[in-house]
């Protein structure tokens, strides 16, 4: 059997989880068609996302098409869930991209068809709400051609739209205007067939074009779009046939190469037990195999390791599971993978991606318990979650006890709080988000601290380290300016782990991000030395280097977009500009504006606060993160250390000869 990974995606509301719905209800997998609004869909399975009304963790279900085994993976629409996107984006073999026909395109829907345009993934486009007062044809059609690309095909009008007889009507191959639509569309791509369309010697025949939309589609340079309704049915099969004909499937024939497959969602059992859905992308995985599992690490780095498989079940129809090899194309749960998180890879490295497709959390906050007592628990469990979405990461410190999470919004907070609560009985309250600055280095700084035979020596171990600034996005690299054979490979190891875990706190307590470390100077004294040493010196010497280069703090941008009233435009403007927004753009839009441009991150959420009551409620402000700007506000934001803090040499030397316990 061959088989088909596809995503639902949309801006929130767009009616991803109903067309999930409809779409197994339509091949026959569940009996009736679940409601959103009553929590009793098949992919909103947390008790959490049914009384919400949204998605929050990706979700796979399946059916059949013929020959064809479809997985489907439903994905969050909200920005704050946007790390479950990305995850799902890395094993898909083409999309579904859901727009309102009401709302048309939104912000949203422009940054995730960006994504699936540079991931070269293959897009079908459905209009949903057809059905819906307020409904538009020509005007969404011209919205996505002019948004998110002139691939974008109608294959089909809609009669009586904006009403409960709306209805979807393919348009006939034959049709001498859709044709000429298709061959318009077909032009930057598809020389060959453009000749033939222009040569009147040619007849070309309806499998003709067939041919030329598939291979189009396929290679994501044309985007048909279909219109209809999740909740009726309506226009929900002409897509069915849509992406069984025009999305590439995997053969399998693949599963004669080597294995390649990818984690993309880490689950528990009921008895805890870890549970990792498993993508594959060639070869097989079997139950009782012993295979190679391999990880990015957080400075760039490749880390392998070894891992068996004790179960392996592979999506059947719905959410239901059945006993069997993960063969080329299945998407399984794996049972076993006690070490595995979310984007390992198994059994080759390849592929492994470098960097993200979506920008990391940008605001971070404290999260307290309500017993001083369960603070160990509370870090335990932070430590669980992560584990099952690494974008969480959980920050502790030892000597204060404070507890801090990464976020992308109060809406993601909110869930976290409520996972606590719900599934470790852990009461917690978060203090207010602040935004994640970061320190760049200025300029080259060198620092070495040696053993001295002669004198006090507190550390059996040198260490000389050169920082230096390194392009933007490199993240930290770590060079040697000495021979490896020079020093025991443990203590290369120490001095490692020691200076990146260092750079996690710049002159101004934020993260030190594209920096490039070399190691300049080591020496040991046998058998005296040992990695405790090392890992123990090399703070104070990175420290030291640091401060020399000298660091810049940046601070988190966002592209935002304001709609609003016209005659409240000048209000909004000026609002904008006290929180040292950047307009660039004012679109006029009948009685409304919109307007576009960048904004701190910072302020996003007292801009959202304040927008009601400048707009009468009217106003609507949507955002995604855009870059890293130097900081321009008039103080310099700096973020209290955790741990022993070896910018401080006295008390640092205190705390790590164990005289003093912290601050």
């Amino acid at each position: 059997m061959n088989h088909l990974n596809i995503g639902i995606l949309a801006h929130v509301d767009a009616g991803k989880t109903s067309l999930t719905e409809r779409l197994l209800f339509d091949a026959g997998v569940i009996s009736r068609v679940g409601s959103v609004d009553a929590g009793s869909t098949q992919t909103d399975s947390l008790d959490l996302e049914r009384r919400r009304g949204i998605t929050i963790r990706s979700a796979v279900v399946a059916f059949r098409v013929d020959d064809l085994q479809v997985n489907v993976i439903d994905t969050p629409g909200h920005s704050d869930f946007v790390a479950e996107v990305e995850r799902a984006l890395r094993v898909l073999d083409g999309a579904v991209l859901v727009v309102s026909a009401v709302e048309g395109v939104q912000a949203r829907t422009r940054v995730l068809m960006r994504s699936l345009a540079r991931l070269r993934i293959p897009v079908l486009v459905f209009v949903n709400k057809i059905d819906r007062m307020g409904a538009r044809y020509r005007e969404v059609l011209g919205a996505l051609a002019a948004e998110l690309g002139p691939g974008c095909v109608a294959m089909g009008s809609v009669a009586g739209i904006g009403t409960a007889d709306a209805r979807f009507a393919p348009f006939d191959a034959g049709d001498p205007e859709f044709a000429e639509r298709l061959a318009e569309a077909f032009a930057d791509h598809g020389e060959s067939f453009v000749d033939a369309y222009l040569d009147d010697r040619v007849v070309l025949t309806a499998a003709d074009y067939t041919r030329e939309l598939r291979r189009q589609v396929r290679e994501a340079r044309v985007y048909p779009v279909f219109f209809g309704s999740a909740l009726n049915g309506e226009g929900v099969g002409h897509l069915v046939r849509g992406i069984a004909a025009w999305l590439p499937r995997v053969e399998d024939a693949a599963e004669q190469e080597p294995l390649r497959a990818v984690v993309l969602k880490i689950e528990r059992g009921r008895a805890g037990e870890k549970i990792a859905y498993v993508r594959t992308w060639s070869g097989v995985l079997r139950a009782r195999d012993s295979v190679a599992l391999f990880r990015r690490e957080h400075g760039g780095g490749v880390a392998e390791s070894t891992v068996r498989a004790s179960g392996v079940q592979v999506f059947d129809r719905g959410t239901g599971v059945r006993d069997a090899d993960a063969t080329a194309g299945t998407i399984a749960k794996v049972r076993g993978l006690a070490q595995a998180r979310v984007g390992d890879q198994l059994g080759s490295a390849d592929g492994l991606p470098r960097t993200g497709l979506f920008a990391p959390p940008t605001l971070e906050s404290e999260v307290t318990p309500g017993r001083p007592g369960e603070r160990p628990a509370l870090f335990a469990a932070l430590q669980r979650m992560a584990e099952e979405d690494p974008m969480i990461d959980v920050r502790g410190d030892e000597s204060s006890g404070a507890i801090s999470v990464r976020l992308y919004g109060e809406v993601q907070k909110e869930v976290i709080g409520a996972t606590l609560a719900e599934e470790f009985g852990l009461r917690v309250a978060f203090a207010e988000s602040r935004p994640l600055y970061f320190e760049r280095p200025v300029g080259v700084g060198e620092a070495v601290e040696e053993m001295d035979a002669d004198g006090p020596t507190y550390f059996w171990a040198t260490v000389g380290v050169r920082v230096e600034p390194a392009p933007p996005g490199s993240g930290i690299e770590l060079r040697l300016g000495v021979e490896l054979g020079a020093l025991p490979l443990a203590f290369h190891r120490a001095i490692e782990e020691s200076a990146r875990r260092t750079l996690r706190q710049g002159l101004y307590g934020w993260e030190v991000l594209d920096c490039t470390v070399t190691l300049t100077r080591t020496g040991y004294f046998s058998p005296v030395s040992a990695a405790g040493d090392f890992r123990s010196v090399t703070p104070l010497v990175v420290a030291d280097a640091l401060r020399r280069a000298g660091t810049r703090v940046f601070e988190p941008t966002h592209r935002f977009e304001v709609e609003t009233p016209a005659d409240c435009l000048g209000v909004v403007l000026s609002a904008l500009s006290a929180a040292r927004a950047v307009p660039e753009e004012q679109v006029a839009r009948g009685d409304r504006f919109l307007v576009r441009g960048s904004l701190p991150a910072a302020m996003v959420h007292g801009v959202t606060g304040r927008l009601p009551g400048l707009t009468r409620g009217e106003g609507v402000l949507v955002s995604e993160f855009e870059d890293y700007r130097l900081f321009a506000g008039h103080a310099v934001p700096i973020r209290e250390r955790t741990g022993a803090d070896p910018y401080d040499r006295e008390r640092y030397m205190l705390q790590s000869l164990g005289r003093v316990r912290g601050n």
